[in-house]
């Protein structure tokens, strides 16, 4: 792919993506790293060409495999949210999808462990993180309720799928102090919360309401 392949034009154009991030502003998003990650970020690279048109749109698209790239406002208030606990070393990362969410978290933090069920849809994020040279990221093709049990203890738990009770493995993998954030509940009924790992307990914290892909046991070859 070339630079201005990479760079991208009309729709994709960084006149677009600062729209988009005008939009998020709106929407109370304030974090100055996160907001200028979310203007470079190239998401048109991250779905099928023929929604790039609708790439810098405030929505989520098909990516297949009945998966789907999260909304920017959502992946900018996750990753603001988590990033408001102070810098974060290791962070885990469940439901790779397309690999849009990874590529945000990479320019942010020291290092992402994120697990995926799918692994054509790994495959294929593992390939736009090469062609982007990032080599802050580590893939494993895994069922996401697992967790990644021997990289932890982590910093951070972000999941981009929603199951409809918070799985305790992966709460035993966060650091005392970490956060660990997740859509929870049913289709329809959906509440973005977020977990601090205390000494003495867990803080939890509902935050709104979302539309996430259910997460599902197993992985898919």
């Amino acid at each position: 792919m070339t630079p201005l392949q990479l760079q991208g034009i009309g729709m994709t154009s960084q006149r677009t993506r600062d729209r988009l991030v005008s939009r998020l502003k709106e929407q109370g998003i304030k974090n100055q790293d996160v907001l200028e990650v979310m203007a470079n970020t190239p998401r048109h690279l991250f779905i099928d060409e023929a929604l790039s048109h609708k790439a810098y749109e405030d929505t989520a698209l098909p990516i297949g495999y009945g998966q789907t790239i999260s909304q920017p406002y959502i992946v900018a208030k996750m990753t603001e949210l988590l990033l408001a606990g102070g810098p974060l070393d290791n962070v885990l990362e469940i439901g790779t999808g397309c690999g849009y969410q990874s590529l945000v978290l990479s320019q942010l933090v020291r290092r992402v462990y994120s697990v995926e069920r799918i692994a054509p849809l790994q495959e294929k994020a593992k390939q736009r993180m090469q062609l982007l040279r990032v080599n802050n990221v580590r893939f494993q093709h895994s069922d996401g309720n697992w967790g990644w049990p021997d990289e932890g203890p982590f910093d951070a738990i972000l999941s981009a799928a929603a199951p409809e009770t918070i799985p305790m493995e992966l709460l035993d993998q966060l650091k005392v102090g970490g956060r660990l954030l997740m859509p929870v509940g049913p289709d329809g009924k959906q509440m973005l919360t977020m977990l601090i790992r205390e000494e003495d307990g867990v803080k939890k914290q509902v935050i709104e309401p979302v539309n996430f892909v259910p997460m599902l046991s197993g992985t898919q070859k």
